[in-house]
């Protein structure tokens, strides 16, 4: 009970903030593959496609938003979130009318691009970088309310564009998409026209990293510790990304409609949503090192249940279990970076990880949807995914130990 009504009273201090970090992430839904997964029957009839070759276009596509990332995710340390939120919504909104209007499937490559960048890439990386650097001691719990945005997205935005397909032409969504998120820019200006202090940030000053100092991107690149997260970084984006972006095709292999399936997605953003905020405390009471290498653990489970599954309802219990992983995805890694690096270049050292986030996802659609081409069924391939997040797990163990006596005395 103390609990909730310290969430509360947090947010209610700090709404202005918090709600920006919220909104930027509902917003991110319309780049992110559970979203553009939605449409992937009709892009792939539209475009004559296998689903090898919407996966190939998909890769290339998030891989190349993947690489412009890198460098333009550090503008978020030099502009505020009034200005560089608002036109990375702006140019957010212009990809989803991209979408809405090409009909060459050559020019479909950018159209992937810009969706991915815009949204999967830049408004994610501008509302957790905000959030890391406007919060301090609190930064759990805010990275944790700011993913309540992308929670309701993946909630509501399945099931409803399922369901608004039947009344409405695909590209017709896609220009409503571009109009709300317009709208929405808008509500943004006047949540930060002050862009004032957060009451839970006591100072202006930066929180430090290891070694109690702050680390440049090239500093962190060059330690071990950084690179002991890739695996985990790009394997759940990646084999996640993979199961959302075929789930058409997993409706179809298991028997099931695509409706019956997106249905059971809500129980998964609903332990999404109770985990996130179990870690966000954990997050801010006992410090993200030590619960690192355990938020995997239930995605091995997961994926060796999406390969057995004789009953939507085994499905249903791998996307509770997928949902629990993701509260630790959503607020450990953004508040590891900060823990371990520093936060006074926290933007241009996110940005290298969302570039990794962002590859891992380029590559898990493309590589699935080829090897599902090569005949190689897509339920089989979910235990290879499980061994792969076991061994991510694995490899966290002795470097987040080392990470954690490096943050309690400084470097010679």
């Amino acid at each position: 009970m103390g609990q909730s009504t310290g969430y509360f009273r947090f947010i209610r201090q700090n709404l202005p903030f918090l709600g920006t970090g919220f909104l930027l992430s509902f917003l991110s839904s319309f780049g992110q593959t559970f979203f553009i997964a939605i449409f992937g029957g009709e892009i792939r009839e539209a475009y004559g496609m296998t689903n090898g070759g919407w996966g190939l276009i998909y890769m290339v596509g998030t891989g190349a938003s993947a690489a412009v990332m890198v460098f333009a995710g550090g503008l978020a340390d030099r502009f505020r979130v009034r200005t560089f939120g608002i036109l990375v919504v702006w140019l957010l909104a212009a990809a989803c009318l991209f979408m809405a209007f090409n009909t060459t499937t050559v020019l479909l490559p950018l159209v992937v691009f810009a969706l991915r960048f815009t949204g999967q890439g830049m408004t994610t990386h501008v509302a957790t970088v905000a959030m890391a650097r406007w919060f301090i001691a609190a930064r759990g719990r805010a990275l944790a309310v700011a993913a309540f945005g992308f929670f309701l997205g993946e909630a509501t935005l399945p099931l409803g564009m399922v369901w608004l397909k039947t009344f409405f032409d695909w590209r017709t969504l896609w220009i409503g998409c571009a109009l709300f998120a317009l709208l929405m820019s808008g509500v943004l200006y006047n949540l930060l026209k002050l862009e004032r202090t957060p009451k839970a940030m006591a100072e202006e000053s930066h929180a430090l990293g290891m070694g109690r100092r702050h680390w440049t991107r090239a500093q962190a690149l060059r330690h071990p510790l950084f690179w002991a997260m890739v695996p985990a970084v790009m394997s759940f984006s990646g084999f996640g990304t993979a199961f959302w972006f075929h789930q058409v095709h997993f409706a179809e292999i298991k028997g099931w409609s695509h409706l019956s399936l997106v249905a059971v997605f809500p129980l998964g953003t609903f332990a999404l949503m109770v985990s996130t905020i179990g870690y966000g405390w954990a997050v801010d009471r006992f410090g993200a090192t030590r619960l690192l290498p355990i938020y995997l653990i239930p995605l091995i489970v997961a994926f060796i249940l999406h390969w057995y599954a004789p009953s939507l309802w085994w499905t249903a219990a791998a996307v509770i279990l997928m949902g629990i992983a993701g509260g630790g995805q959503a607020t450990l890694l953004n508040a590891c970076w900060a823990e371990f690096y520093g936060t006074r270049h926290i933007g241009a050292i996110k940005a290298a990880a969302a570039a990794l986030m962002v590859l891992g996802s380029a590559i898990g659609p493309g590589l699935s949807g080829w090897l599902i081409d090569a005949g190689v069924g897509f339920e089989v391939q979910q235990l290879g995914y499980a061994a792969i997040f076991a061994f991510a797990a694995i490899i966290l163990i002795v470097p987040t130990r080392t990470a954690r006596a490096a943050m309690a005395s400084p470097v010679p």
